[in-house]
């Protein structure tokens, strides 16, 4: 009884456009997937940050930082 049949997710996407209209909704999935990238963009610098926190503190990881660096 519960369960959505496909008629019931075409009437209310048919209601969801009335409603809103075609350009809002592009709007709207425009902003989602910026925030979508966004969100992976700062988890993967966040990863890279706590990776290098984690390397051993020698000479010659501190001169491979240096010079990575000087390269940026």
């Amino acid at each position: 009884m519960a369960g959505l049949s496909i008629w019931h997710v075409l009437i209310f996407a048919i209601v969801v456009i009335l409603l809103f209209g075609t350009s809002k909704l592009k709007n709207l999935g425009k902003d989602v997937g910026g925030a979508v990238k966004d969100f992976k963009k700062s988890m993967k610098e966040e990863d890279e940050a706590t990776a290098s926190l984690n390397e051993p503190r020698t000479i010659d990881a501190q001169v491979k930082n240096t010079e990575s660096s000087v390269k940026n």
